[in-house]
């Protein structure tokens, strides 16, 4: 999907080899990276990506705060810590449409051209699948159509299923 000068796209991959400068970590808003992928971006980044993101937090759920990308490899130079669950490692439709919000402005202000997010909040928050990919997709189309400077907004999931579930809303905004 296009709109204006930025392209939106579901793709079955791997987040950490996106071809994007900016990519989202599924947050607590505690800010430390225990499993998921936020332990997977901890991995290959280095722990100096969760001293930043730390240093300052904690944060509300639905914020977001900008870290260097450590030691992941180029285009990536930043991670979007998006905070989609509160203490209690619960997310919800309100932190993760806002969390989304966050990251594309976050992103922005820091630059990036481009962005890749998870499917947030259905991992350890626990929230559904298709759901998400409503919501997400949703306040990207919204970002997009005020004018964005970011000219690719991607989500990269794991598996059919979730490609399925984003593809079919971004179909049905097209």
């Amino acid at each position: 999907m296009k709109i204006g000068n930025t392209t939106i796209a579901v793709v079955v991959g791997d987040l950490l080899e996106a071809p994007v400068e900016a990519i989202v970590n599924a947050a607590n808003s505690q800010l430390w990276m225990g499993g998921g992928v936020a332990g997977a971006i901890k991995r290959a980044a280095g722990s100096e990506v969760e001293s930043e993101a730390m240093a300052q937090g904690p944060i509300r759920p639905g914020e977001s705060v900008v870290t260097s990308a450590g030691r992941l490899p180029p285009p990536i130079r930043w991670v979007v810590h998006a905070a989609t669950m509160g203490p209690d490692l619960a997310s919800s439709e309100d932190y993760i449409r806002r969390a989304t919000a966050s990251a594309l402005a976050a992103a922005a202000r820091a630059g990036a051209g481009s962005i890749a997010f998870p499917a947030l909040g259905t991992g350890v928050g626990g929230f559904p699948l298709e759901r998400a990919a409503h919501v997400m997709v949703e306040e990207a189309v919204r970002f997009a159509s005020a004018g964005s400077t970011l000219e690719r907004i991607l989500f990269v999931v794991r598996g059919e299923s979730a490609r399925v579930a984003f593809e079919s809303v971004i179909v049905g905004v097209d």
